[in-house]
């Protein structure tokens, strides 16, 4: 079971490491964190095999199921995630 405490620390590291240069975009943490993101915020997903970043704040996150999402932070500074 995941407590509220564990999604606000995987939220908060998502942002964190969104707004901090990404040297691979393939970097394992990453793939990692957008899958929990993604995972979190209830979509179908499975595992996050790939990702592009756009913008500093902004990549674009490939499941192993097919699914593209945009996964970024808004104005308000929560992590977003948009199916492409």
């Amino acid at each position: 079971m995941i407590t509220r405490a564990r999604v606000s620390a995987l939220i908060l590291s998502l942002a964190a490491l969104l707004a901090g240069p990404s040297p691979a975009a393939e970097d394992v943490t990453l793939l990692k964190d957008l899958t929990a993101v993604i995972m979190l915020l209830g979509m179908p997903c499975g595992q996050v095999v790939g990702a592009k970043q756009q913008a500093g704040n902004d990549h674009i996150a490939s499941c192993e199921n097919g699914n593209r999402y945009r996964v970024y932070l808004n104005a308000a500074g929560r992590v977003v995630a948009q199916k492409q």
